[in-house]
């Protein structure tokens, strides 16, 4: 490794070790349990409109919490509230688990259990996005952000079809690993030492406070036009919630097959993350984002239109391999722009979009496909995900024309 290689490998921090291994286990956890929570849903109700609930279930919590999560993030040990954050999960967990072992058909009981994942998703995710500057210096953010990205790239790769693979063996089975991988995680999020962080030195808290994170998000073009850009995106061509019906009904895989088409974007995504990490983006970097974001959205109708597997699993590959690109690029972009005294607070609202984006869009595609059916939903939204990179580049143009990950430029 060279001197020049050394500076920007992010790999030679002990703190950012533990956490990029943290990671890893805790997305793999939460890809095996989002695929045996899908699956078992759609078993038992058969009902489109149920699997909308699954996102929204954990949606709800991130968006009501929003205030009091990204303060917490600002004010107190990110590293702390990020372990106890994940050790809920890990309780939440041990409720599916046990709801598989008793074979209970009531659902009511697998939402309760989603509602504690969204309550630790707001506070754990701003906490999780805000330590990465203090664990980094300026020079290795950019290799940290591609690392830390490929983690839940590379679960959303092997999870989904080790879910699928491990349902065959019954859902005790796969709650039980993801269980174990949860508690993995969280043992080494609180072996990570001592991580910095810096405090305002006037720590307000009144309203000033509470606003401060919407107040930076508004004033800032670069972060305003990053975050909504992302959300209104993946709301409107998230297909993820339709699996189920893709693989059960329409290209006839199963459980194994849903796995597979959960796995697909990941594979893409894998793909280009190895070559972002090698040798990232140097110039216009807006424009890559937009480009890729309008691709995102072809390739989403295209797969809404087939019936065909190859072809199915092809498109969700691009899919994700497009993605790649425009998450790369708002990660650096957004911990670039961001001050570290409000950074939690940014990163709350910045959660809630990425919930909206995720979560509302699954709801989103769920509601639809009830009303009109599973292809017409997913087409509607690859169209639309193609007219709104076509709208916020001309909205954005401080965003469309950034051109350094480096700098502010």
């Amino acid at each position: 490794m060279t001197a020049d290689s050394s500076i920007t490998n992010a790999l030679t921090s002990s703190a950012f070790q533990r956490f990029f291994a943290s990671r890893i286990a805790y997305h793999f956890a939460m890809q095996i349990m989002t695929t045996a929570v899908g699956w078992q849903v759609w078993a038992v109700t058969h009902k489109a409109s149920y699997l909308a609930w699954i996102g929204l279930a954990v949606f709800l919590p991130v968006l009501l919490l929003v205030v009091p999560a990204g303060l917490a993030a600002d004010r107190y040990d990110r590293k702390l509230i990020l372990g106890a954050c994940m050790a809920l999960e890990a309780v939440a967990a041990i409720g599916l688990l046990t709801f598989s072992i008793l074979g209970a058909e009531a659902i009511w009981m697998v939402y309760f259990c989603l509602v504690l994942i969204g309550v630790a998703s707001a506070f754990g995710n701003p906490a999780s996005q805000s330590l990465l500057p203090n664990m980094l210096t300026p020079q290795q953010l950019a290799h940290g952000v591609s690392l830390n990205t490929m983690t839940w790239q590379s679960a959303s790769v092997v999870g989904p079809a080790l879910g699928g693979v491990l349902l065959l063996f019954g859902s005790v089975t796969t709650y039980g690993i993801a269980l174990a991988l949860m508690a993995a995680a969280t043992t080494l999020v609180f072996a990570m030492g001592q991580v910095k962080q810096t405090h305002h030195e006037n720590p307000d808290t009144g309203l000033g406070a509470v606003m401060a994170g919407f107040k930076f998000v508004l004033s800032e073009p670069i972060v305003l036009g990053a975050i909504s850009l992302d959300m209104f995106a993946v709301l409107l061509g998230g297909a993820v919630a339709l699996m189920p019906i893709y693989a059960s009904d329409i290209l006839h895989l199963g459980s194994v097959g849903n796995g597979l088409l959960r796995a697909a974007p990941g594979i893409g995504a894998i793909g280009v993350g190895l070559w972002l990490a090698k040798f990232g983006i140097k110039e216009r970097a807006g424009w890559w984002m937009f480009i890729a974001i309008a691709l995102t959205g072809a390739a989403i109708t295209v797969f809404g239109f087939s019936t065909t597997a190859w072809l199915s699993i092809l498109m969700l590959v691009l899919y994700g391999a497009f993605d790649m690109i425009s998450v790369y690029v708002r990660e650096i972009l957004m911990q670039l722009w961001i001050p570290d005294h409000v950074r939690g607070r940014v990163n709350a609202v910045n959660n809630v979009f990425i919930g909206a984006s995720n979560q509302l869009g699954e709801a989103r595609a769920g509601f639809v496909a009830a009303l009109i059916g599973a292809v017409p939903a997913v087409v509607i939204g690859g169209v639309g995900t193609v007219a709104v990179a076509a709208l916020w580049s001309l909205m954005f143009p401080k965003l469309r024309n950034a051109r350094s990950l480096s700098s502010k430029e």
